[in-house]
């Protein structure tokens, strides 16, 4: 019995073996064709990949290559040779990324739409093409830049005049705040490139004889999205019914707002986009912190942080010009070399305060946020913002004044109960969480009484002032000289 059943279980062993060894083979013929599949799949997939590869790279290469070739200098994007003389003198050693994927664009003819963060050589970007377009067939009257604030302006001119210097080029101002009749002067004499504020340019178009921009070539809108948020929509609609639809339009902005791509659909004709890091962020050279405490001891704060940085260059953002004025003085009577820019100083008083701070005169620039954007101060070791703005948007452009071109700087945002949200806010847009800046509260308790004075001495030195620009106000409507407003660029401030 045993052997018989011995035969029979190694009878079902070999057939179990047998069974088994079938499954196997089957198993290894189906992982076989299987393999056989996948491989052909992967093929098929692999060729697929090399194919689309092919087809991107054969579109990305030239880029990427010239890329390579164009960070180099900027001849290779295109520009001629006494321009790029011209780039070398300002010690522009390589095209910044907005230059890089714009200017050849431009130099074809095309419409562009620019957007980059500020301090990224947006101006260059479009003021390099249109010298160049000049240069090939000079007219008069052959640009239009349009820019949200005076001393943007300015300075946009400033670099076309130096870029230009090599072709003669003739350059006007035409800005809220200065003498009409000398600017339709400047107009009568034709200049290549007219950089202007909305307003002041509708004026002109409106009242100056002879004035007219039926030939302009091109039209820049820089800080399109700062433009259109200044309630200047109306006036360019009507700007754009005055100069010729066959131009070429370039319109640089930080970010493509809905008034943006409104306006890009109304006057650009088949534009290219060109965007390079459009999301808002800061530099990673720019150090931010934050000090929080009650609003009754702000300007102490403020006082004892301006004390601790004594000897460094500083902007400290107000929200009023009424804030901007009072700071300057409660900060020049402790000792401070402190000078305010706001929307309702004269022209000429503004470009004073901008130049003694750019020249190192005065170390305290305090500003509304007319100094935010656009403004290339070099040398600007830290922000204060003693009002938190608003606007979130706003918060990177004033601390854009420091740490630029690879530099280190730092800002600090007092921040008091009222603020929490609006600063919450900034947090959530910068997308991480800023350091509080490490301070001795009973130090800066014992400035409090210093400070107490110069609140007073403040408080009076305002109202003396006041009183004077009521009685100019008076003087010139009984004189028949009623004063007319300052350029709209300022009614935000107001």
């Amino acid at each position: 019995m045993a052997i018989k059943e011995i035969k029979s279980k190694s009878k079902k062993v070999k057939k179990s073996e047998g069974g088994k060894v079938k499954r196997v083979k089957e198993e290894k013929k189906v992982v076989k064709e299987e393999e056989e599949d996948v491989s052909e799949e992967e093929e098929e997939e692999e060729k697929e990949e090399e194919e689309e590869e092919e087809e991107e790279t054969a579109g990305e290469k030239s880029e990427e290559a010239t890329s390579e070739k164009e960070i180099e200098s900027f001849e290779e994007l295109g520009v001629i040779e006494p321009i790029c003389e011209a780039c070398k003198a300002m010690k522009f050693k390589k095209p910044t990324p907005i230059q890089i994927h714009s200017i050849p664009v431009a130099l074809e003819g095309r419409d562009v739409i620019g957007l980059a963060q500020t301090g990224s050589g947006k101006t260059a970007a479009f003021a390099i093409p249109i010298l160049q377009a000049l240069w090939q067939k000079p007219s008069p009257l052959f640009a239009c830049v349009l820019a949200p604030t005076r001393e943007l302006a300015y300075q946009i001119s400033e670099q076309f005049e130096s870029l230009g210097q090599v072709i003669g080029l003739r350059c006007a101002v035409i800005v809220g705040g200065m003498d009409m009749m000398s600017q339709s002067v400047a107009l009568g004499k034709k200049p290549h490139v007219i950089v202007a504020t909305p307003g002041r340019l509708m004026d002109h178009l409106e009242h100056t004889k002879g004035f007219s921009l039926r030939g302009l070539k091109y039209l820049v809108m820089d800080e399109a999205d700062r433009l259109l948020d200044m309630d200047f929509g109306p006036i360019i609609d009507k700007l754009l019914q005055l100069i010729p639809t066959e131009r070429r339009t370039l319109l640089f902005s930080a970010t493509m707002t809905s008034k943006v791509e409104k306006l890009q659909r109304a006057s650009l004709a088949s534009p290219v986009r060109v965007a390079v890091s459009t999301k808002y962020e800061t530099v990673k050279t720019l150090l931010q912190s934050y000090l929080f405490f009650p609003f009754k001891h702000k300007d102490t704060y403020l006082v004892y942080l301006v004390n601790e940085m004594a000897g460094q260059s500083m902007i400290i953002f107000a929200r009023t010009c009424n804030d901007t004025e009072r700071l300057a003085i409660l900060l020049r009577s402790l000792g401070f070399p402190a000078i305010p820019l706001h929307g309702q100083m004269t022209q000429s008083s503004r470009l004073g305060a901008l130049n003694k701070f750019k020249s190192g005169a005065r170390s305290i620039l305090v500003a509304t946020d007319v100094a935010a954007r656009g403004l290339d101060i070099p040398l600007v070791d830290c922000v204060l913002n003693y009002d938190i703005p608003t606007d979130s948007k706003a918060y990177i452009h004033r601390v854009g004044r420091t740490a630029r071109a690879g530099r280190a700087g730092k800002s600090l945002s007092l921040v008091t109960q009222y603020d929490l949200e609006l600063y919450l806010r900034i947090e959530g847009v910068l997308g991480k969480k800023l350091d509080e800046y490490p301070i001795d509260k009973e130090a800066v308790m014992l400035l409090s009484e210093r400070v107490g004075e110069a609140q007073r001495e403040a408080i009076n030195e305002m109202k003396q002032l006041h009183a004077k620009q009521r009685k100019r106000k008076t003087d010139g409507i009984t004189h028949g000289k009623k004063r007319k407003h300052n350029d709209d660029m300022d009614r935000e401030e107001r």
